[in-house]
């Protein structure tokens, strides 16, 4: 093992050295070589820059991302035909719309972000990553009971439908967790009753295969899509951990290995996209995005189940798995992506 870490070692100096190209600052000033200059100091040519980011620079980055979301996600209501604005609750009707932005507060890309805005905040200590979450999922829990008052007026799908009917697991999911997070974290504002409202439909609507197994009979009927992972599992894993009741953590724990035990090629360490049951035949196309969102699923579970629950340390190795799969695939510039 010493001998392999050694060689290992060797063959990783032999190609940074292999890999860097001699920089000068100016004419005047000799290249640097490996006679002149230690050889960490001597930055391979990559497309993109491979080095440790400056916590300021960060920072910076999630300053700018914020500023512009704060600007560009409103939390407000406006008439669709007139583009009036709507300040009146009680004036709510099926004409009722978000009023336009660059995002829709109600999607599953936006349950990732309110999610991402809490560790933002966690992470820097600065309070107004966390608000930017608490302000829209307040805004969302002010206007709820009056869009349930359409239920009895209006048989269309109106701007909170999907919140308050979820018809697929990509309504329900990635939203509810971040609002079981908002809740952990001290949000004040009501959200219990979305929280139960998609738990209900995960648990208890979402098909399922005969064996538990969460599917869908979209595109194709008896199928699973590995982005349903995401979609079904952290909730249910952080639903554990916000309500006690452990249940929650079983189906969790069962989700992960089952999709697993269908989708996880072994030898390239990685998930496959979709699987039919009624195939003979199973197609691997190995997603990246389908993967990325695999391995957050694992990463979430685990970050919430006790060190001793039953399936964690299959959860846990397999995560391992995946991880050392997807580094095989990294691009080699250097840039992360695969």
């Amino acid at each position: 093992m010493k001998n392999y870490f050694q060689s290992t070692m060797l063959l990783l100096m032999l190609a940074g050295f292999v890999g860097c190209q001699p920089t000068a600052d100016s004419d005047s000033e000799a290249p640097l070589t490996d006679a002149n200059a230690p050889l960490h100091l001597m930055q391979p040519e990559y497309n993109v820059p491979y080095v440790v980011p400056e916590k300021a620079e960060i920072v910076e980055v999630l300053d700018r991302v914020h500023g512009y979301l704060e600007a560009t996600t409103p939390t407000a209501l406006v008439d669709k035909d007139s583009g009036e604005e709507v300040t009146d609750y009680d004036a709510i009707d099926g004409e009722t719309v978000f009023k336009a932005g660059d995002f829709r507060l109600t999607s599953y890309e936006w349950g990732v972000t309110y999610a991402g805005m809490l560790n933002a905040a966690a992470v820097t200590g600065n309070d107004k990553f966390a608000n930017y979450t608490y302000d829209r999922l307040a805004f969302l829990a002010d206007i709820r009971p009056y869009f349930l008052n359409l239920d009895e007026e209006s048989g269309s799908r109106y701007a909170m439908h999907s919140v308050l009917h979820p018809g697929a697991l990509d309504d329900s999911g990635a939203l509810c967790a971040a609002m079981i997070k908002a809740k952990l974290a001290g949000q004040s504002a009501d959200l219990d009753p979305m929280i139960d409202n998609f738990m209900n439909y995960i648990s208890h609507e979402e098909f399922r295969l005969e064996d538990g197994t969460l599917a869908r009979n979209r595109p194709m009927r008896n199928s699973l899509w590995l982005d349903d992972l995401f979609m079904s599992v952290p909730a249910m894993a952080w639903m554990g951990k916000y309500s006690g009741e452990t249940a929650y953590w079983d189906d969790a724990v069962k989700q992960v290995l089952q999709f697993a035990d269908r989708m996880f090629n072994e030898e390239k360490q990685l998930f496959m996209h979709g699987w039919i049951l009624d195939m003979e035949e199973h197609p691997q196309f190995h997603w990246a995005r389908a993967n990325g969102w695999a391995v957050m699923t694992l990463v979430e579970l685990l970050e919430v189940l006790p060190a001793d629950y039953a399936g964690r340390a299959e959860v846990l190795a397999l995560l391992q798995k995946h991880i050392r799969g997807l580094a095989n695939y990294q691009s080699p510039e250097a840039s992360g992506t695969s």
